[in-house]
This record gives C-alpha cells, sequence and structure tokens, in this order.
C-alpha cells in the first residue's frame, strides 16, 4: 500500500512539473473550469524565463478595470500601454516585449465587466488556486494589484482576506459599497495608492481619503499623486515595472503582533490568528486583538458573540507558560492552549467553545439573496397548474431574462460572460439538487419543486397575490441555497446604475437582504430585511407579510 502512495505521488508531482515545463516562458492565455457554469476561463499569465520548478516564486494577481481584459492588464502591469493610435482592441492582440522579472503574474478575465465581488470574486480565487496547482509558488509572496475597477477590486478582495496578501497596491481605485468598512483589516497590509488628480472617472478624492484613513489606522501606506493626470494614472504607476520592485520589499506577516478585523459575513470570518464563531449576518462585528506581552492578550469586540484564537506557531505565545486574556476590559480564564476559544453569555465572556446549531446560519448558509447568484446556479420556471401554451412560454421567458447575464450593453462594457442554465421543473436532474443553487420562479401551485420543498419553505405567496404583489427571499436547503421568486419579478421597476456593470435583474439583486416583499415595484416595499440567526422570520416582518394578505407565513 505504500509503495502504491509512493507511486501516485511521484505520478502528480511528475505530472505537475510536465504541465509546467509545457509552457513557453513569458505572456500568455491559460484556462481553469469553472464550476458557476460549467465554462472553461481564461486567464493572463506571465512566467519567468528559466522557471525552476525547484524555487519558490512571488506571484502578482493583477485586476483590470471596466471596458478592459486579462490580456490587457497583463500588458499594464509591465507598463506596456498601447502604441500610438492604437486602441484596446488592436492591443488585445499581441503581447509586446518587455524586461524578464523573476515573478508569476496572472491576470483574471473574471466575465468582463462586473466587478469584483459575486461570480468575479469567485474567479479571482480559482485563478489563484489554479496557477498555485501549476507551478511553484511562494505563499509569503503572493501581492495583489489592480487599476479603476480593479483598484476597487483589489481593496475588496483584498480586505476581506488579508492574510492572503503580502501588499496591496491599488491604482486610481473605485471600491464597491461597504469596502470602507473594512479598512481596520490592512493594518498589517502595506499598501500603496496612486492617482491622477484631473481624474474625471474616479475622483482623487478616493485616494486621498483612503490614505487618510488607513494612516489614522496605522497602516503602512503610501500615496503618489499625478498632477495634471487623468483616468489613466497606470501608465505613471506601472511604469518601468516599478511595482515588482515595491512588492519585493514585504513578504506576508503570518503573526502579527495585532490583528484589527471587521467582517458582515461567515464567508469572510477568518485573518490570521483570529476566526469569528458567531456573528448576526449583515451587521459589522468587529475584533481588535493584540498581544501587549508574551503570552498576554488584550481583545475587544463589537457585535462579535464567538471567537477562536489560533495561536500555535505565534512567536509571542508559549504553551508552556500561562496565558493572560482580556476581553473588553475583563479578564477571562483559559488555558494556555495552541487553539483557544471563547463564547459571550449574558454580557459575560467564558473560555468555552461555541458550537453552531444545525438550524443557525453559518458558512455557506447565511444568505443574503445575492449568495444564491454567486457560485453554481440554475434557473427554474414551473410548468405545473395546467398553464396555457401562452402562458408557459411567458414563465420560461421571465426565467431566461433573469438568467441573461450576457446581455450587449454597450461597445465598452460589452457582456458579462456568465452562463447559467434555465430548465421547467420537470427537467431538473438530481445532480442540480445535489450541486447547484436553486433559483425557483412562480408558486407551490405553478412549480414542482417548489411543491417539492414547500413543507420547508418559510413563505408563501398567495396565488391571487401573484399580478400585484412580487416575493423573493433566499432559504437554505440540503447545502445549498433556494432563491424563491413568486409574483412580480425582483427587477420590476430596477433603474440600471449610472456605470451599469450589471443588468438591472442582477443589479438589483445586490441591493436585498435575505427576503423582500413588495406591492407593484421593489420600490413599494412591505417588509425587507435579514432572516434571525436560526432562519425564522422577524416578529415585525411576520406581521407585516399576514397584514398584507399576500402571503402565508410558516
Amino acid at each position: 500500500m505504500k509503495t502504491m502512495r509512493l507511486i501516485l505521488l511521484l505520478f502528480v508531482a511528475t505530472a505537475m512539473t510536465a504541465t509546467a515545463q509545457k509552457l513557453k516562458s513569458g505572456p500568455q492565455v491559460l484556462t481553469f473550469f469553472s464550476d458557476v457554469d460549467d465554462t472553461e476561463q481564461p486567464y493572463g499569465l506571465y512566467l519567468p524565463k528559466n522557471y525552476d520548478e525547484n524555487k519558490k516564486y512571488p506571484l502578482v494577481v493583477m485586476l483590470h478595470g471596466a471596458g478592459s481584459n486579462h490580456r490587457l492588464s497583463l500588458r499594464r502591469v509591465f507598463g506596456k500601454s498601447n502604441a500610438n493610435g492604437e486602441n484596446d482592441v488592436e492591443a488585445t492582440r499581441y503581447f509586446p516585449e518587455w524586461k524578464d522579472v523573476e515573478y508569476i503574474v496572472a491576470s483574471p478575465y473574471v466575465r468582463g465587466t462586473m466587478g469584483y465581488q459575486g461570480v468575479a470574486e469567485k474567479d479571482v480565487y480559482d485563478v489563484l488556486a489554479d496557477v498555485k496547482s501549476r507551478f511553484s509558488i511562494d505563499e509569503d509572496r503572493i501581492y495583489l494589484t489592480g487599476l479603476s475597477m480593479g483598484g476597487g477590486g483589489t481593496l475588496w478582495i483584498g480586505l476581506t482576506r488579508p492574510d492572503i496578501w503580502a501588499a496591496l497596491f491599488p491604482v486610481c481605485p473605485a471600491p464597491p459599497k461597504g469596502t470602507d468598512e473594512l479598512a481596520p483589516n490592512a493594518l498589517n497590509l502595506p499598501m500603496f495608492f496612486h492617482h491622477g488628480d484631473q481624474d474625471a472617472a474616479v475622483p482623487v478624492t478616493v485616494s486621498r481619503d483612503w490614505t487618510k484613513r488607513l494612516k489614522e489606522i496605522g497602516v503602512n501606506v503610501s500615496y503618489t499623486e499625478y498632477p495634471g493626470v487623468n483616468h489613466n494614472s497606470w501608465e505613471n504607476a506601472y511604469k518601468d515595472e516599478a511595482v515588482f520592485e515595491w512588492f519585493g520589499k514585504f513578504k506576508r506577516n503570518k503573526f502579527p503582533d495585532r490583528v484589527l478585523f471587521n467582517s458582515k459575513n461567515y464567508k469572510y470570518s477568518s485573518a490570521y490568528w483570529v476566526h469569528f464563531d458567531q456573528l448576526t449576518p449583515g451587521t459589522l462585528a468587529t475584533i481588535d486583538a493584540k498581544f501587549t506581552a508574551p503570552n498576554q492578550l488584550e481583545i475587544k469586540t463589537t457585535n462579535l458573540t464567538a471567537f477562536t484564537l489560533q495561536l500555535k506557531g505565534h512567536p509571542k505565545f508559549n504553551a508552556a507558560q500561562a496565558l493572560q486574556v482580556t476581553i473588553n476590559g475583563k479578564k477571562v480564564k483559559t488555558s494556555a492552549a495552541e487553539t483557544v476559544s471563547f463564547t459571550e453569555q449574558q454580557g459575560k465572556w467564558a473560555a468555552t467553545k461555541y458550537e453552531l446549531p444545525a438550524t443557525a446560519k453559518k458558512p455557506g448558509a447565511e444568505g443574503p439573496i445575492g449568495a444564491v447568484f454567486s457560485q453554481r446556479h440554475v434557473y427554474v420556471y414551473g410548468t405545473a397548474g395546467n398553464p396555457s401554451e401562452a402562458e408557459l412560454k411567458l414563465r420560461s421567458e421571465i426565467a431566461t431574462q433573469a438568467a441573461n447575464w450576457s446581455f450587449y450593453r454597450n461597445a465598452f462594457l460589452g457582456r458579462i460572460m456568465v452562463f447559467p442554465r434555465v430548465m421547467s421543473d420537470k427537467e431538473v436532474r438530481p445532480s442540480d439538487l445535489k450541486d447547484a443553487n436553486l433559483v425557483l420562479f412562480g408558486t407551490k401551485e405553478t412549480n414542482t419543486v417548489i411543491e417539492k420543498y414547500s413543507d420547508r419553505l418559510p413563505l408563501q405567496l398567495n396565488a391571487a397575490s401573484a399580478n400585484d404583489f412580487g416575493l423573493l427571499y433566499v432559504f437554505p436547503i440540503d447545502g445549498h441555497y433556494v432563491a424563491v421568486s413568486s409574483g412580480l419579478t425582483w427587477w420590476t421597476g430596477a433603474q440600471p446604475g449610472a456605470l451599469p456593470f450589471l443588468p438591472p435583474a442582477l443589479l438589483a439583486l445586490n441591493q436585498f437582504k435575505d427576503y423582500i416583499l413588495f406591492k407593484g415595484t421593489t420600490g413599494g416595499v412591505i417588509s425587507e430585511g435579514y432572516f434571525d440567526q436560526n432562519w425564522k422570520l422577524p416578529a415585525e416582518a411576520n406581521q407585516a407579510m399576514k397584514a398584507s394578505g399576500a402571503v402565508t407565513v410558516k
């Protein structure tokens, strides 16, 4: 048995080495398989000359801006702008020569222009995983940079999971809503902002304000502002491959003395040696944990009721000595274990491990509605209720419209290259129920999949109200999410944003919490909010929905 295992390990290692050796050095395009929609997704890659699989290489992940792509962003990070008179389409067709660097560089495509949350965010991490599976990467020298929309993505992705990265290099960043709440997470991340003072697309005040805030927190942050430069500051920031020289100054600090970490979701629950065990999804939880001396910890929290400290390997922790812990000004008795957990009960902290109840919100089962669409999901319309041919066609068209991520927006924004499947309730396969989130249209009278789960679902739009009301909610079932859309569609009355990265049906999803009941349009909200920690409807929402006469609440 041991011999067989050794042979298998040697085979895998040989296969990985062979894969790397087959690739030429320099810029190129690779793909990874995405389980979001069962497609091959491209990303740009730079492989140094004389790549040696026996060495560990630093990795730079480069995020492109709006209207751009993986090929252009790979050029940009090496300081290669378009040639005189050349447009982006022409520049995309080839890679110019540039100076070799001892870095591997990956530039995700992330479906085009859709920001860096949801599916796009998942793609970034899928690219990271694919590169690490193919090449020898130094885990302590992984860096993140991007420009404009990609600069905003650098802030969002870098600050939601700060312990992955060694340093961030945002250029004229346009961060998504909510990123500013994560600024404290940058405490142990060196950052370098760049912006033109005449930027007409992303105001220069964005970088100025971020730099000021980060300095107040104590972050190692630098900022260069370019006089007279519009929304093309990347030409200055990446000139002469300077970004690689700056990144080369830093390695990841896996065990900082102090950790500041903010999060609203279990999806982002860990940073360095701190892990959140219980929070309220949708409410910002914070922790400030620091070693004031060897084996002495001072911790402050807000909106956090359980957490774990993983101290093994920290230079200021010694398991052979007593551990002194103070939480919110009060001493808490605990052992000097490598992993210690704390739970708050009735206002008092104790050194106990919190175990999430089976019915509680947890990682992968916390909502909100947008989480359904961030992973593999399928759109299912109903065939039940003996519909006419015209009615059945309308049901299919509604589901198809919701799934149409890739409609053409304009010459600059292009299409979002996400291709989820649309099917009738009769076409749903066991593998769909097992492996995908389900977006279900209709009611239990019109959709047999909703009927299948009706005894487990908390809300039901009454059939007589379907023409006047819209109900949308998320609920976890069998390890996946179900989103139920009954009556009026969730994008009824939705308006595109000033810069419509997403079509109206998708843009609206980012505004929702766990549930919404509306009349007429989504502007006519009757009730919206989050289910409680145990996926129960809050009393006020329960009353409002029942009073509407449109919903049956279980």
